[in-house]
């Protein structure tokens, strides 16, 4: 909203800055982190007040888990909230894939608001149906990645269609163009993050940092992507527009700083579906606009260690009547082996930090 206040250069040099990503970006972080340190006492008090007993806690969980009880959930609409006023003020809501990737951060916030609603209503860990839940993920993703791979339509290495194209890191020219078929590949992605995310949401302040940490490093990818003298500098695929996500990417950040604020032991709200789907699918829908789905699974790397716990788990129990871990997630099972919640969210950190670090070490190593 506020770039229009370039035009106005011409009369006042200081409008001058509104014209770049960084300026704007950091602008952004700052906007959103006051809204949610402002209005999140407020959002608190209202949520605990509408919530009653507040967010149910599993019976099989960890004992320590139980003192948690009547702590309000939702928490996630304060980040939505602050992520899209912030977006609406500092980016430019004329970019394809700006619009695309918070319509998916809004579409999975509401299907994660309605399954915090019947959770907390019912007073049950069991929430919306998890067919018609992925099922409506999938075409909101769908509909997101299909826009994304258009505005993304450029001849790429070989003649090869950047836009229906997955990159491999390491390889600077090596692209798989699936067609068509993308539009599954790229909301498969999103899904999944989507649902990584909700999964490693379990700990006061476990899923938010790393949540932080990967939104950072695909803010610097798509800075890095999305300008044209160093995607060739390093010899990663260009593509056009992407660098505005850098300012999403910052509001997520100033409003993860703001919530971890409140999320902090022992926490005042959770974030519920309701933060942790909208922002998986955020950083999955950023992901697919830069080309970077691969390195998404190293930056993401707790995300996903989470979900194959689960998945593990489950597939253990269903073949054999077993259990491979203790609980899952996986951040369970090392609270019931004797790790303090402290201990689980901080080591959880440095692994978010060390897998980052690996991830974005991709874009020079080809």
């Amino acid at each position: 909203m506020l770039l229009w206040l370039v035009e106005l250069s011409d009369h006042l040099q200081v409008f001058n800055l509104f014209r770049y990503i960084t300026f704007r970006a950091g602008a952004a972080l700052f906007t959103s982190a006051l809204i949610v340190f402002f209005f999140g006492p407020k959002i608190i008090d209202s949520l605990r007040v509408r919530q009653g007993k507040g967010q149910p806690i599993r019976a099989d969980g960890p004992q320590t888990h139980f003192k948690k009880a009547g702590t309000p959930t939702m928490g996630g609409l304060m980040i939505l909230a602050s992520v899209v006023a912030s977006s609406l003020l500092w980016a430019d809501l004329g970019n394809v894939y700006v619009v695309s990737c918070l319509l998916v951060m809004l579409g999975f916030g509401l299907i994660g608001f309605y399954d915090d609603y019947l959770k907390v209503t019912k007073q049950s860990t069991a929430g919306f149906s998890g067919r018609m839940r992925l099922l409506t993920e999938f075409v909101i993703a769908a509909i997101a990645v299909f826009f994304m791979m258009l505005a993304a339509k450029s001849v790429g290495p070989n003649g090869i269609d950047i836009g229906s194209s997955i990159a491999f890191p390491f390889f600077k020219d090596l692209l798989l163009d699936l067609g068509w078929f993308f539009i599954v590949f790229g909301a498969f992605v999103i899904v999944a993050a989507g649902n990584a995310v909700n999964f490693t949401d379990g700990l006061d302040g476990l899923a938010i940092v790393p949540v932080m940490i990967a939104s950072a490093s695909f803010g610097a990818i798509a800075y890095l992507v999305g300008n044209a003298v160093f995607a060739n500098y390093l010899q990663v695929n260009f593509v056009p527009g992407t660098g505005e996500l850098t300012v999403v990417v910052a509001t997520v950040i100033g409003a993860g700083l703001g919530f971890l604020w409140f999320n902090a032991p022992p926490a005042a709200i959770f974030m519920g579906d309701t933060g942790s789907l909208s922002l998986g699918g955020l950083i999955g829908s950023i992901a697919v606009a830069t080309k970077h789905e691969i390195v998404m699974a190293i930056i993401g790397g707790v995300f996903v260690m989470e979900t194959l716990s689960v998945i593990i788990q489950v597939g253990s129990f269903k073949l054999t009547g077993k259990r491979v871990f203790l609980m899952a997630p996986i951040h369970h099972h090392f609270e019931k082996k004797g790790w303090t919640e402290s201990q689980v969210v901080i080591r959880f950190w440095i692994i978010s930090v060390i897998l980052a670090l690996i991830g974005l070490s991709t874009l020079k190593i080809r």
